[in-house]
């Protein structure tokens, strides 16, 4: 899977499933202060990632991940 598939879905998942606006999403937008994902939305990504990409999320590694472009890479450095 390139860097092209997984940013489109998980740009996908945002909009259908976590209902942020696509407005919002971009890639240096911030994952809690630009698009208001919380800590209970997170449980919901964990699980969406492992149906969507096959892995599951670690919490200490996303500690530094902070944009999309930084959970983005954090998905590619897993499935790629």
């Amino acid at each position: 899977m390139n860097r092209k598939e997984i940013e489109e879905k998980v740009k996908e998942f945002l909009i259908e499933e976590m209902e942020i606006d696509e407005d919002k999403i971009a890639p240096d937008a911030k994952l809690k202060d630009d698009m208001g994902i919380d800590s209970l939305d997170f449980v919901d990504i964990v699980v969406i990632v492992e149906r969507n990409f096959g892995f599951k999320i670690k919490p200490e590694e996303m500690a530094g991940v902070i944009t999309l472009s930084d959970f983005c890479d954090y998905i590619e450095s897993k499935v790629g």
